[in-house]
C-alpha cells in the first residue's frame, strides 16, 4: 500500500512541462529573506540550542509566521552534547531546544516539507570559546540566517498562492548539534506523515560559497532528481545564476540527513564548493587572507554583517535574491503540478 501510493504521489510530483511561476512586477525577489536575515542576524545573535536568544528567535518566528497566515507552534525538546575541558575532562551539558513549525494545507494530504536550522554554534571545549568559535555573539549570517530569511520569504509569498500539495515550514534546533532536531523531528512523525511527504527542502548557508547546490538525496529517485535538483539547475542557468547539483553521499558535509536516511526525497540547498578542499562540501571558497579558513562557519569574527559586508560586498544581496528567484518558482510548480 506504501509503495502504491508514493508511486501515485510521486508520477503527479514529477509532470512534465511545468510553467515559469509569473513573478509581479512589483516583486523584489530576496528583499524580505534579506531583511529578515539582518534582522535575525542582529536582535538575535548566539542562538545556541536551549540558550535564551534561540528562544527570542523561536518566538520571533513563530510571530511572522502567523502574521503571514500560516498555522504555527513550537516545540521543545530536550538534547544534550559534551564539553570538554582543557584537561581532557569530558561534561555532558543537557539543554531544552526550541523548534519551530508552520503549515498551510493544500487541497489534498500530502505536502512538501521545507527545513533549516535556526540555532547558531555552541562552543564544544574551553578551547572553541576561547578561540571565538560559536558562542553569544555568533551573528550565524551565512549559518543559518541565511536558511531562516529565504524561508520566510518562500512563506510570505506561498501564503498568497492556491495550493494542491501543501508547504509545512520547520525551523529546526540543535542543527548543529548532529542534526538532532532533524531526528527529534522525525521521531515525532506518525508513519502517514512520513507517506504524505512528498520531498523535503533543507535551506542551509547559503551566502559565502561559490556556488549555489541544488544537491539531492542518496535515495531519492532519479525521476524526482529531475523535477528537483536539475529543474533547480535549470532555472538557475535561465536566469543566468552559478549553480550546480550534487548527489549526496556518506562523505559530504555534514554527514547523512535523516530524511534522507529515512528514504524521504531530499533537495539540499547550501553554497560551497565541491571542486575544492576534501570535494566534500564542506570548503566554500578558496582560501584567501580574508577567509584562511576557506569558510566562516561557527567563527564570530567573520560570520557576521560587517565582516562579509566589508569582504564580500553585495553577495547577501546577490544570494538571497538568487535562492529565492529559483526556489519559489520551484516550489510553486511542484505544490502546483500540472496533470
Amino acid at each position: 500500500m506504501f509503495a502504491t501510493l508514493r508511486r501515485t504521489v510521486l508520477a503527479a510530483l514529477i509532470a512534465g512541462g511545468l510553467p515559469l511561476f509569473a513573478q509581479a512586477a512589483t516583486y523584489a525577489p530576496g528583499h524580505f529573506a534579506e531583511q529578515q536575515l539582518r534582522h535575525i542576524a542582529t536582535y538575535f545573535p548566539g542562538r545556541m540550542s536551549g540558550s535564551p536568544a534561540e528562544l527570542m528567535t523561536a518566538d520571533y518566528l513563530q510571530q511572522q509566521f502567523t502574521e503571514l497566515g500560516y498555522k504555527s507552534n513550537t516545540r521543545q525538546f530536550n538534547t544534550s552534547y559534551n564539553w570538554l575541558e582543557r584537561k581532557g575532562e569530558t561534561r555532558p551539558r543537557k539543554v531544552s531546544a526550541t523548534s519551530v513549525i508552520a503549515a498551510r494545507a493544500g487541497a489534498v494530504p500530502q505536502e512538501i516539507l521545507i527545513v533549516t536550522h535556526l540555532d547558531t554554534w555552541t562552543p564544544l571545549s574551553r578551547h572553541e570559546a576561547d578561540n571565538n568559535l560559536g558562542g553569544l555573539r555568533l551573528q550565524g549570517v551565512d549559518d543559518n540566517a541565511s536558511g531562516l530569511g529565504v524561508m520566510l520569504e518562500l512563506a510570505q509569498q506561498l501564503s498568497k498562492t492556491p495550493l494542491h500539495y501543501g508547504v509545512r515550514f520547520v525551523a529546526l534546533s540543535a542543527g548543529e548539534a548532529g542534526l538532532q532536531g532533524m531526528d527529534d523531528y522525525l521521531s515525532r512523525m506518525s508513519a502517514q506523515e512520513k507517506k504524505n511527504t512528498l520531498l523535503v527542502i533543507d535551506l542551509n548557508s547559503l551566502i559565502v560559497g561559490d556556488h549555489l547546490y541544488f544537491n539531492s538525496g542518496a535515495n531519492t529517485p532519479s525521476a524526482v532528481r529531475k523535477q528537483t535538483s536539475a529543474r533547480a539547475v535549470q532555472l538557475a542557468h535561465r536566469y543566468g545564476i552559478s549553480a550546480a547539483s550534487h548527489t549526496l553521499t556518506a562523505r559530504d558535509y555534514p554527514g547523512v540527513n535523516p530524511f534522507d536516511k529515512a528514504g524521504m526525497p531530499l533537495l539540499d540547498v547550501t553554497a560551497a564548493n565541491w571542486a575544492l578542499g576534501n570535494k566534500d562540501g564542506q570548503q566554500q571558497r578558496a582560501h584567501s587572507s580574508h577567509f584562511p579558513e576557506g569558510n566562516v562557519r561557527h567563527q564570530t569574527d567573520r560570520d557576521n554583517l560587517n565582516y562579509l559586508d566589508r569582504w564580500l560586498p553585495g553577495r547577501i544581496t546577490q544570494r538571497t535574491r538568487d535562492s529565492v528567484k529559483i526556489l519559489l518558482p520551484l516550489v510553486t510548480e511542484l505544490a502546483n503540478p500540472t496533470t
